[in-house]
């Protein structure tokens, strides 16, 4: 009896010793987002252990993923040092090494943890090269005062050269459109694998056919939803319900005015914006220059169509004509209503609903997975 004990705690030092399989390491989890999506997606599919740099109060219920969850809360209060407090956080990453084969970093500040496995196979799946740093810079320097500016243009000196030491220790590099693959190749240098994210088509559902059209998007100026408002301010017999939120809510809470077909929800919960976009009559999704854009996908997968940008990574999902229409930026405004005028008559949208679906599906969370393992 006292050998058996022995041999069980023999084989428990074992267990403890060998390494484990997999773990993601996201940059934080502040919003609701397609990225974070992305990153429940694959602990729940591949049954990894999570470690982010920040856990905030609006984003998802980590508690589904079965894997450790270890948040370094390590996101500064102070406004305009929070990539400078992650990327510390993941450069100064205490933690074992050599405690996982492999590593699948996402987000912008993570990859500068991969340092800290060298034996790992680490897997680097790029959203987007850090705007900030190199086609947008800019767009942000713009908008500081001079002191900010110059605080700006340090980080960026500081940060540039080790994202690039970082990323080219990967050994593999994913990203998810291949509108994004090229950025990475202009800006880096690397050659990119596109896997599309995932979409849990299975959540989505088809409800009723509505009468008003629906934004889901965060407020933030690069997603136009001020050109969507004020297309509905001209077409008063049109109903818009613009959900979420954001920095942007109180400066389009002034354009909509007292609009009495332009409503907001603020943020909901998941149950209600499934509500919204099951019962919805179409989407509209008008971001400038999006990596990819996970709404519109959500927005078919519901059997909706969308109207959306006709650039960026949105070509890669909505077909023009069939699920949505695209818009041009050109005469944005002009475009949304015509395109919600081709939506509203003749039962269009509805004609839509299959096609809708069936593209969604080729998004599929375990089509997703399926890809994601070919380079594990």
């Amino acid at each position: 009896m006292h050998q058996l004990v022995v041999h069980f705690f023999v084989f428990l030092l074992i267990l403890q010793a060998m390494p484990k399989q997999t773990q993601i390491i996201h940059d934080m989890f502040q919003i609701k987002g397609g990225g974070e999506r992305l990153v429940i997606a694959m602990c729940q599919g591949l049954d990894t252990d999570l470690l982010t740099a920040h856990i905030g109060p609006n984003t998802f219920d980590l508690s589904q993923i079965n894997g450790d969850v270890i948040n370094l809360d390590a996101l500064s209060r102070i406004h305009g040092i929070k990539t400078w407090r992650l990327a510390k956080a993941f450069k100064n990453l205490k933690t074992e090494q050599n405690c996982y084969e492999q590593i699948i970093y996402s987000g912008v500040a993570s990859p500068l943890a991969v340092h800290h496995f060298p034996t790992a196979k680490n897997i680097f799946y790029c959203h987007t090269p850090p705007r900030f740093v190199y086609d947008k810079k800019s767009y942000y320097a713009d908008g500081f005062n001079p002191l900010k500016r110059m605080a700006f243009n340090l980080l960026v000196n500081w940060f540039k050269p080790q994202y690039e030491k970082a990323i080219k220790q990967m050994d593999v590099v994913l990203t998810n459109s291949h509108y994004v693959q090229a950025r990475i190749k202009s800006t880096t240098g690397l050659d990119a694998a596109v896997i599309h994210p995932p979409c849990d088509t299975h959540r989505f559902k088809w409800i009723a056919q509505g009468d008003y059209y629906l934004s889901m998007a965060r407020h933030d100026d690069l997603k136009r939803i001020d050109s969507i408002i004020k297309a509905f301010l001209k077409m008063p017999d049109k109903k818009l319900i613009i959900a979420s939120g954001g920095g942007q809510t109180d400066a389009l809470k002034r354009i909509a005015g007292n609009a009495k077909n332009i409503s907001f929800t603020g943020w909901l919960n998941e149950a209600k914006m499934m509500s919204l976009l099951g019962n919805c009559l179409a989407t509209i999704y008008v971001p400038l220059d999006e990596d990819f854009g996970m709404t519109p996908v959500e927005s078919m997968s519901a059997g909706k169509p969308v109207i959306c940008s006709n650039h960026g990574g949105l070509l890669e999902t909505v077909i023009d004509g069939v699920t949505g229409y695209f818009v041009s930026s050109e005469n944005l405004v002009n475009d949304i209503i015509q395109k919600v005028n081709l939506l509203s008559n003749n039962h269009q949208a509805s004609l839509m609903r299959s096609a809708c679906e069936e593209r969604a599906g080729s998004f599929d969370t375990q089509l997703f997975l399926k890809k994601l393992k070919e380079f594990l």
